[in-house]
């Protein structure tokens, strides 16, 4: 008999857990723990002791949960654009890595090639990059080593942060000295190139897939003097 109670109890636990979780977590949503990059102070440790683009021919760059080019978004959020895009006003562009890591991942896309480097616990994702023929996963790289070039312009340059299944303003992974130079370009704040994600929540996106059918009333692109 106390088995069978005990069972029966156990029972009723896993399905009060089911119920829960349905409430909380309608069909399609993500996971209902929400960590956020919402802080203005950088997310320790910063590791970006080079930027990873030749900065003296961007023009404008977009906010972090923009509205801009489509969807990407982590497993806490949906329907924003968290990662970075840089737009050039001429070419060639530069592209370096920021970090001292490692190359874990080298995928062409349809401009390009998506480059995947390794530091700690994060990955760095540049996009769109006409990479050295020479450079092979595996390959350690320095910070502010070249590994290429923007592919050109078909496409502006953008970068991802990942932490886990997490992602991070680049911007927010970046030393002091680094920022400077934005900051010389007009950029008063690393806050000005980060929508927060109540202020993005507030001013929600809509998305047909992976496309933006809207892109809120937040300004999405910080210019650049």
């Amino acid at each position: 008999m106390r088995l069978k109670t005990d069972f029966c109890f156990s029972a009723q636990l896993a399905i009060s857990a089911l119920v829960l979780a349905l409430v909380f977590c309608a069909p399609g949503c993500k996971s209902p723990a929400q960590p956020s990059d919402d802080d203005t102070s950088p997310s320790q440790p910063v590791q970006v002791t080079a930027d990873y683009i030749e900065l003296g021919r961007i023009t404008r760059i977009s906010k972090f949960r923009s509205g801009v080019g489509h969807d990407y978004s982590d497993s806490y959020e949906s329907c924003r654009s968290m990662k970075h895009y840089f737009v050039p006003g001429s070419y060639p562009v530069k592209i370096y890595s920021p970090v001292n890591g490692s190359v874990s991942y080298l995928t062409p896309e349809w401009a390009g090639t998506q480059v995947g480097i390794k530091a700690g616990a994060r990955t760095f994702v540049i996009f769109h990059v006409n990479v050295f023929s020479t450079l092979k996963v595996g390959d350690v790289l320095t910070a502010g080593e070249q590994i290429g070039t923007h592919i050109g312009t078909q496409t502006w340059s953008d970068i991802a942060v990942w932490e886990g299944n997490r992602l991070l303003s680049y911007f927010n992974v970046m030393t002091d000295a680094v920022f400077q130079d934005y900051k010389n370009r007009g950029v008063g704040a690393r806050s000005d190139l980060i929508i927060t994600q109540a202020a993005r929540d507030a001013d929600p996106l809509t998305c047909s897939g992976d496309t933006f059918a809207s892109q809120g009333n937040i300004p999405n692109w910080v210019y650049l003097n």
